[in-house]
């Protein structure tokens, strides 16, 4: 089996990205052929390229955090499901074996992050037992962005994945909504970023002088580092670049490592400057 589990320390913390797989995906970006060509090289005849499905987990002193528990079990009625919606997808040994990879048992996790409500990005907050889901992290405080919680019309649907597994989560009184940049862990915030959803969030952290950021789904790209207003259909791109704006020029004022949902794996990079704005830039090694 191919590698899926990447660590590295930031300061005295240590961040593991865990792939879920890759599948590809069509960009719909209102562009020219020739722009197309030039920032997608590697897309396929039928304009797919192949995304990354990264998760990452923090462990800061004695908090042990889970961004992103991404999809459910590759074994898992969910994963038949979510398969069905993009052929072509390929998943990894999943996130219960990357946490045991790094020593992390589902029971030592103390907070779980989502930074958006698209399903690839919580669908392991539960696992199922017999006919019933249960919570996967059970000591954990789960946090969620208010913009994607309060109103969203899917809670109201019983079949959707919002109210069958964070509304488990939440009448089990594990949900926090987050609606300001707060602290979570010394060094560790969660930093509202919206524009991918109203509630999007990023989280940031800080540790001996060393920054880390887990971008979710602030960008699908590389490409759109460049290209700050690019954006598939569906999404408030007046709020999507003007969090990119602040975050970019943040993450490169702090020579900051990044990582975003997906990259393809191991996804570590940094937001650097060039002539025109930005770039990304990848980064095997630190």
């Amino acid at each position: 089996m191919a590698e899926f589990v990447a660590s590295r320390r930031i300061g005295d913390a240590t961040v593991t990205v865990i792939s879920e797989g890759s599948m590809p995906w069509a960009p719909r970006y209102e562009i020219s052929a020739d722009d197309r060509r030039r920032a997608l090289p590697d897309a396929d005849a039928d304009g797919r390229i192949v995304l990354g499905l990264n998760l990452v987990h923090l462990r800061v002193r004695d908090a042990s955090i889970l961004v992103d528990p991404g999809c459910d079990d590759p074994t898992s009625g969910w994963q038949q499901r979510f398969a069905a919606r993009f052929p072509g997808l390929t998943r990894s040994a999943g996130l219960a074996a990357g946490l045991a990879r790094i020593g992390v048992h589902p029971e030592d996790v103390t907070h779980v992050v989502i930074t958006h409500t698209h399903g690839d990005h919580f669908g392991g907050v539960t696992i199922d037992r017999g006919s019933e889901p249960a919570p996967r992290f059970r000591h954990a405080r789960h946090m969620v962005g208010r913009g994607d919680w309060e109103g969203n019309p899917a809670r109201g649907e019983p079949e959707s994945d919002l109210a069958a597994r964070l509304g488990l989560i939440d009448r089990l009184g594990m949900l926090s909504v987050v609606d300001a940049e707060r602290e979570i862990a010394p060094g560790v915030t969660l930093i509202p970023a919206p524009g991918e959803t109203p509630g999007h969030m990023v989280v940031r952290l800080r540790s001996q002088g060393d920054w880390f950021y887990y971008l979710g789904d602030l960008l699908h790209h590389p490409c759109e580092v460049e290209h700050i207003a690019w954006a598939p259909p569906g999404r408030h791109l007046d709020a999507l670049r003007a969090s990119r704006e602040r975050l970019f020029a943040e993450g490169t004022s702090q020579r900051a490592v990044c990582v975003f949902t997906h990259a393809r794996f191991p996804a570590w990079g940094r937001i650097v400057q060039a002539d025109r704005g930005y770039r990304w830039e990848h980064s095997e090694t630190r």
